[in-house]
């Protein structure tokens, strides 16, 4: 059983991992860098132990440490107790779960292995929203995708946001990052896979009509908010689809577009 040691300063050394989590900027450059995230709320933390992330601390306020007792009995790590203004004072916001945990990341896999034995797979390029990198993965994880690509400058899965937007699916469904881009597209294709671009374009094909759910292997490219794919990712790609819209809407937000394109990919419409 992990030993609980409250901390009554914000300046304490030991709470290190837990500092200025408000900071983007800070927390973007530091995490990869020192090999940790940050899982907030108990069913994330119970999710991230529960896919195998090693625990590097818990910060918990009072009425927290019940609540997670048995994963303080189970613990190897340090569990800080601190009240609620202290947790405010040293994380730059009010901790209304009360419940965070330090993790150590896993080394990241490469696209080969993540392609391995996956038949829907998910590419993003540009996504840098932590909101909707999270909204993706959770989407993926819920429809049936088996992995998920990054390309190089994607926002990080494993921010605090993104976690928490996902729910922890970020935990359950295998990433891998693509570089060169596009020029690592062709992975996919040699993998057998056929690129499917996502976009609002009149010369993009009916997703339904392309029927993605009946390809052995398919692979959907989404672009970032706004800029959507790029003219090099679109060129990559082997077929062009769009979602039909109604009301002279032109688009949808690429985590509500994300939901709905990888149900046509994974199933399709009911009955074909």
């Amino acid at each position: 059983m992990a030993e609980i040691i409250t901390v009554e300063h914000p300046e304490d050394p030991r709470l290190g991992d837990y500092t200025s989590l408000t900071d983007v900027e800070l927390r973007r450059r530091r995490e990869p860098a020192e090999g940790l995230f940050i899982a907030e709320g108990e069913k994330v933390v119970r999710r991230a132990l529960a896919a195998g992330y090693r625990m590097r601390s818990m910060l918990l306020t009072p009425k927290w440490v019940e609540v997670m007792r048995d994963l303080i009995e189970a613990a190897d790590a340090p569990v800080y107790q601190v009240d609620p203004a202290l947790a405010e004072a040293v994380t730059g916001y009010h901790v209304h779960r009360g419940a965070l945990a330090s993790m150590q990341r896993k080394p990241l896999p490469d696209a080969a292995a993540v392609l391995a034995g996956a038949q829907r797979v998910a590419v993003m390029e540009s996504v840098n929203d932590h909101t909707n990198i999270g909204a993706i993965f959770r989407s993926a994880a819920a429809l049936g995708m088996d992995a998920v690509l990054l390309s190089p400058d994607c926002a990080d899965p494993l921010y605090r946001r993104s976690v928490k937007v996902s729910m922890g699916a970020v935990f359950s469904v295998p990433y891998a990052r693509l570089d060169p881009w596009p020029a690592s597209l062709e992975t996919l294709r040699q993998a057998g896979f056929q690129v499917l671009a996502l976009t609002p374009s009149a010369q993009a094909e009916p997703i339904d009509r392309v029927a993605p759910h009946r390809m052995p292997r398919a692979a959907l490219l989404l672009g970032a908010e706004g800029d959507g794919l790029s003219h090099r990712a679109l060129a990559a790609a082997d077929r062009l689809v769009r979602i039909p819209m109604a009301h002279d809407v032109d688009s949808l937000n690429v985590g509500a577009a994300a939901a709905v394109a990888f149900y046509a990919v994974a199933h399709g419409r009911p009955g074909e």
